[in-house]
């Protein structure tokens, strides 16, 4: 058996520009991750933007039918990540370099969650994950789902590693 820790959830935060394209299909692919595995009750998942643009909005359509198509429940709306999130949250992933430097700019000196770029996790090592936003079709967002799906297992994997 694995050692045990506390039994405090683990909290993870995606987040991407307006949190409706690639964090609300991160937090869903994530969430269903861990349903797979049996370890739901281990964690607490949510998703946020880094503008209000979007607060109160549910996902991009080709977000929700991409999720929809492979069986990814969702039903989360766009909002804002808050001060509050850098204490409340243990992993807050980052979806491209500039999410990142935004990520880093908010955080308080005393930020508890560890700020991390979701496609480090990615074993075929695809970094950054594309804003599909301005797309014309949902390639881009079908991209973003398998992305997350490989990077949900990395990160899940690194955790056990260690």
């Amino acid at each position: 058996m694995s050692e045990q820790k506390s039994n405090a959830k683990k909290r993870a935060l995606f987040i991407c520009l307006g949190n409706i394209c690639r964090s609300p299909i991160a937090e869903g692919v994530f969430q269903k991750t861990v349903a797979d595995m049996n370890v739901t009750d281990q964690w607490e998942i949510d998703s946020a933007a880094i503008g209000s643009w979007h607060v109160g909005n549910p996902p991009d359509w080709r977000a929700i039918d991409t999720m929809k198509r492979h069986g990814v429940p969702y039903n989360n709306c766009a909002r804002q990540i808050v001060a509050e999130d850098f204490h409340n949250f243990d992993y807050i992933f980052g979806m491209d370099e500039a999410n990142m430097k935004d990520l880093k700019r908010k955080a308080p000196k005393d930020c508890k969650a560890k700020l991390l770029l979701f496609g480090d996790f990615d074993p075929q090592g695809d970094r950054l994950i594309r804003d599909p936003y301005y797309d014309s079709n949902s390639e881009g967002f079908e991209k973003c789902y398998q992305q997350s799906v490989r990077c949900s297992k990395g990160f899940l994997q690194s955790l056990e590693e260690h």
